[in-house]
């Protein structure tokens, strides 16, 4: 079997390399996808990729696998970054990591590299079920690691080529099988970034293609004006950390994108701008349109899932209401519906 390994330099994709070589995999190549623009590297300061090319280089020696370095800069810009960027420009709350998933790793990259190949495998925690001739889409025991919501967005021709190692296991066995292999990124910690961002906190990817503009921070109800932000795209709707202010906690509740002014309220005023419904457009289903209306939901990537029902408007649009408020619904999230431990796929909040 021929086997391309996505090798990001981190933990989870270099046990999944050495899993795959265990289970008889005998044609294995490595590729690190190379994202970055010499701008952005200039405006950051040193090479954030460095590191990471440095330890996917030894895991690939160590392992006898060759490695190979795949630039799709422009790409990841045109088909992410603008998106990203466009999103962000227009008040929404956007997820890279889905696009990046379903247009760069397994689209771009795909169409990239030879064809023979037979499986492209990745570090994700998420499982792949065939199940009479559709590929399914299984989420990871451990809940709090689980990617299936950044992988919602990936079709069955994706799905019937991904292969994840470490899908069934959680992040504990995962530490001990790096352990057990001796890898020499075993002590590594977890990146945090979004996406191949790698150690680059996402404000600082923001930062560079939006820049920063002052604007008013007000209290919702009052109307008063306690403070100033960097610019709004900066914040989302729910969000309650980095706003820099006294007499708190204060969550985000309202932006005004022509004004550059975000509104601001306690948490109890903030439970009342919570909702049950909305509407998700552009939806992607894994295999297919649901059956059941009664269903879970992630509103963002974490464990927690939210009871809901659906009502199908088209095959792209959906009606949801939820079992209980949500106070964190901002238009540009991704909303992903599951069945028990499948992922069924899902779509963009309105």
């Amino acid at each position: 079997m021929k086997i391309a390994v996505l090798l990001s330099g981190g933990v989870d994709s270099s046990v999944a390399l050495n899993l795959a070589l265990a289970n008889g995999a005998n044609e294995v190549s490595a590729f690190y996808l190379k994202i970055w623009l010499e701008d952005e590297l200039q405006y950051l300061g040193d090479c954030p990729w460095e590191d990471d090319l440095h330890y996917a280089r030894a895991v690939c020696e160590n392992a006898g696998v060759d490695l190979h370095v795949v630039p799709l800069q422009e790409q990841y810009y045109n088909k992410v970054v603008e998106h990203t960027i466009r999103e962000l420009k227009s008040g929404r709350t956007p997820s890279p990591d889905i696009l990046c998933n379903q247009r760069i790793k397994f689209g771009e990259f795909i169409n990239s590299i030879d064809p023979d190949f037979d499986k492209i495998v990745s570090g994700h925690y998420a499982q792949i079920e065939e199940k009479n001739g559709n590929f399914l889409l299984k989420r990871s025991p451990d809940p709090v690691k689980d990617q299936t919501y950044f992988l919602s967005y990936l079709d069955q021709k994706q799905l019937s080529r991904a292969w994840f190692p470490i899908g069934g296991l959680h992040k504990s066995e995962v530490r001990d099988l790096a352990q057990r292999f001796d890898l020499p990124n075993k002590e590594r910690k977890d990146s945090q970034g979004i996406c191949f961002l790698g150690k680059i906190k996402y404000p600082e990817f923001v930062k560079f293609h939006l820049g920063e503009k002052k604007g008013d921070i007000v209290e919702l109800n009052s109307n008063k004006i306690l403070g100033q932000h960097n610019g709004f795209w900066f914040h989302t709707i729910g969000q309650r950390q980095g706003l820099g202010l006294s007499g708190g906690p204060w969550f985000v509740v309202q932006k005004d994108c022509e004004k550059n002014i975000i509104y601001i309220s306690h948490k109890k005023d903030f439970q009342t701008q919570a909702r049950r419904n909305f509407i998700v457009n552009n939806a992607n289903w894994i295999p297919a349109l649901p059956v059941k209306t009664e269903l879970t939901t992630k509103l963002r990537h974490g464990p927690r899932l939210e009871p809901c029902r659906i009502e199908i408007l088209s095959r792209q649009r959906v009606a949801v209401e939820l079992a209980e408020e949500d106070q964190g619904i901002a238009p540009g999230q991704y909303a992903i519906f599951y069945d028990g431990e499948y992922c069924l796929g899902g779509g963009v909040i309105e």
